[in-house]
């Protein structure tokens, strides 16, 4: 044979060996791409479940510490009050209150009056020590803002008599004198006939409008509604009376829960005689993480937290 036709034949030989080993047939690729899956798919799946369980707890432990930091502060201002409303009070004075034609979405859960008192070492010209009363009220809040999340919250209400230090130079001998009460507020009457609690049910604020607001104190309470399979009613109190009631015969009341606010997220046992209150809350992680509520369920209560507190307040008033 022809010595180049014998050199051609072996360069075409080798080139077509080079490029078999160099290269995937479309048969090897398609079976490294359903192998690469089958691995990849799995791992995909577990990383973004351990993301997704992560941003939970996170989101649990978030709201955790702040339903424990919302009852301390409640905790420390009912340990001033010295008369706490329970269910019949509520009844009488709601129509007293902010947000009344509200009921569906705004519920004074816990109202109180409360006595600060203002040693004469914290002022630069109190002669002597004082104090001064407020009406404080926590509102449940379901109200679909865009400010807040799709859970529901609690807000606070406060109305105060005269005391301001900031008219304490307006005249240095009495500085009660200049100051001016909130407006909407007055002062309970404790004469005439009748036990504390009927002539604390008798308040009734001022003629004019309050100015005041409602003041948001936490997001993110549990605003699941009441129902008799997944989200029962919670149990009877074991001191005092429930606020809100979740009697639906009763729902002419102004102590019932209606509407929206018909929720666990936020309730109260009062004994008004001893100045007792037990306060409950319950909040919900999950809405931290969409933008919408979740209901609660036995299933995913772990992320549906949890809390009470018991608080006895200094009950200075009585009705002699």
């Amino acid at each position: 044979m022809n010595p180049l036709k014998l050199l051609f034949i072996k360069q075409i030989t080798l080139f077509r060996l080079k490029q078999k080993c160099d290269g995937f047939t479309l048969v090897e690729l398609l079976v490294g791409i359903v192998i690469a899956t089958l691995v990849i798919t799995p791992l995909l799946g577990f990383m973004i479940n351990v993301m997704t369980t992560e941003r939970q707890e996170q989101a649990k432990a978030n709201t955790e510490q702040e339903i424990k930091a919302a009852l301390d502060y409640i905790a420390r201002d009912l340990q001033q009050s010295v008369y706490i409303y329970d269910a019949d009070g509520i009844n009488k004075i709601r129509q007293q209150l902010r947000r009344y034609g509200d009921k569906n979405t705004f519920f004074p859960v816990l109202v109180f009056w409360k006595r600060t008192f203002l040693s004469k070492e914290s002022s630069t010209i109190l002669k002597d020590n004082t104090f001064f009363y407020s009406l404080v009220a926590y509102y449940l809040i379901t109200e679909d803002n865009a400010t807040w999340s799709k859970a529901a919250r609690i807000g606070r209400f406060q109305i105060r008599d005269g005391y301001d230090s900031s008219t304490e130079t307006d005249n240095k001998d009495n500085p009660r004198d200049k100051a001016k009460p909130d407006e909407g507020f007055q002062m309970f009457n404790l004469q005439g006939l009748g036990n504390l609690k009927s002539k604390m049910n008798q308040w009734t604020k001022k003629s004019e409008d309050y100015t005041q607001k409602i003041v948001p104190l936490v997001d993110y309470i549990d605003q699941t509604i009441i129902n008799n399979t997944t989200n029962p009613a919670p149990p009877t109190c074991t001191i005092g009376q429930q606020v809100p009631k979740f009697d639906e015969k009763h729902d002419n009341d102004d102590a019932v829960a209606t509407g929206n606010v018909r929720t666990r997220g936020f309730y109260v046992c009062v004994d008004s005689e001893n100045t007792v209150a037990e306060v409950y809350l319950r909040g919900n992680a999950l809405a931290r993480l969409q933008n919408n509520n979740i209901d609660f369920n036995e299933s995913r209560q772990t992320y549906f937290p949890q809390a009470s507190i018991r608080v006895q307040g200094n009950g200075f008033l009585s009705a002699k």
